[in-house]
C-alpha cells in the first residue's frame, strides 16, 4: 500500500490550482494529483511530463470524482463559474458533489476557496452576485459535512490585471478603468503566491489540534488600497504615467452588484493584514511591491 501523502487539486491546469500543484512539488512533503475534466489535454500533457498524476474527474459527475479522489489525504478544491448561472450546473452543484465524493472516500482533510456572501451581508439588497453567494452555500455544506477542513476567502485577484486585459497601452503609458471609485480600496491577493503557500501552511498543520484550523475561514490578503494607489506604484515600477478613471456600470447585473458590494463594503473581511492567524503557521505572504516587481515589470516594462 503507497504511503504517499497524495493532496488531490482541483482547477490543477488554471490559476489556483496549477499554483498549489507548482507549491507541492516543491516542496515535497505531498504529492499532487491533478483532477481534470480532459487529462488528454495539452496543459494536462505538461503536468504529465513533470511526474504529476494527471486523473479525469468531473465535478457535474460525482461517481467521477469517487474514482479520481479515491487514496487522497487531502483535497484544494476550486470550482468553475458558469455564467450565465445554470441551475445543476452551477457552483452549488459543482462543490456539494466534491464535498461528497471527498466525504465518501475518507479524504481527511479538505481545503475550499471561497468568498462572502453579497446577499447576505447586504440583507437582501444585492441578490445576483451567484460567484460570491454559490461559494458561501458551499462553505456552509463543508461546515456541515462532518469533514476536517478549512476556508481560504479570496480578496481581489493582482493577476486581474492581464487577465481580463486591464491595463492598456497608451502613447504615455498605461491606463486602466473599472466600475469603482478611485479613493475606494480594495484588498487584494498575489493568488499565484498566496493561495498555495495559505493552503500549504494549512496542510502542513492540520493534523495538530492544538492550531484550530478544522471548520476556519482565513482571509487571504496582502494589501488593501486604492486603484489610484495601485496606478501610481504601477506607475513608479515602470517608470511611466499610470492613470486609473472610474467607469460606467458594466451592464451585466452579476458584475455590477459585485461592483455596488464592494464600493459599500470594501473592508469586507476586517482581519488584519496579513492574517495572523496564517502568519503563525508559518505562512510568508507577498507584497504588492514584490508582485509589480515580479510579474508587472516584467511584463509590461520596456
Amino acid at each position: 500500500m503507497s504511503s504517499a501523502r497524495i493532496v488531490s487539486v482541483f482547477g490543477a491546469t488554471g490559476l489556483q490550482g496549477s499554483a498549489v500543484v507548482d507549491a507541492l512539488l516543491k516542496d515535497g512533503t505531498f504529492v499532487p494529483r491533478a483532477i481534470t475534466r480532459d487529462p488528454n489535454s495539452a496543459t494536462s500533457q505538461k503536468l504529465k511530463a513533470r511526474g504529476v498524476q494527471v486523473v479525469r474527474g468531473d465535478s457535474l459527475d460525482k461517481t467521477s470524482l469517487v474514482t479520481a479522489l479515491d487514496g487522497s489525504e487531502a483535497v484544494f478544491a476550486v470550482t468553475v463559474v458558469n455564467s450565465p448561472r445554470v441551475d445543476g450546473q452551477d457552483e452549488v452543484t459543482q462543490g456539494r458533489n466534491i464535498v461528497d465524493a471527498a466525504k465518501k472516500v475518507g479524504v481527511k482533510f479538505f481545503v475550499w476557496t471561497s468568498l462572502p456572501g453579497v446577499k447576505r451581508i447586504t440583507g437582501g439588497k444585492l441578490q445576483n452576485c451567484s460567484h460570491f453567494d454559490d461559494k458561501e452555500i458551499v462553505q456552509e455544506y463543508l461546515n456541515s459535512s462532518g469533514l476536517v477542513h478549512a476556508n481560504l476567502m479570496l480578496p481581489a485577484f493582482l493577476e486581474n490585471l492581464w487577465s481580463y486585459d486591464i491595463l492598456k497601452k497608451t502613447d504615455t503609458g498605461y491606463t486602466f478603468a473599472l466600475p469603482l471609485h478611485s479613493r475606494k480600496k480594495l484588498q487584494f491577493a498575489w493568488i499565484e503566491r498566496d493561495v498555495p503557500a495559505a493552503a500549504l501552511a494549512l496542510l502542513k498543520n492540520y493534523t495538530d489540534a492544538s492550531k484550530n484550523i478544522n471548520g476556519k475561514a482565513y482571509p487571504v490578503v496582502n494589501a488593501k488600497v486604492s486603484h489610484a494607489e495601485l496606478a501610481e506604484k504601477i506607475g513608479q515600477v515602470l517608470g511611466v504615467e499610470v492613470t486609473y478613471t472610474q467607469s460606467p456600470p458594466m451592464g451585466i447585473e452579476e458584475m455590477d452588484e459585485m461592483w455596488a458590494f464592494v464600493d459599500e463594503y470594501e473592508g469586507y473581511y476586517t482581519t488584519p493584514i496579513p492574517n495572523p492567524d496564517l502568519v503563525a503557521l508559518g505562512m510568508k505572504f507577498s507584497t504588492v511591491d514584490e508582485f509589480l516587481n515580479a510579474e508587472v515589470k516584467a511584463r509590461y516594462g520596456q
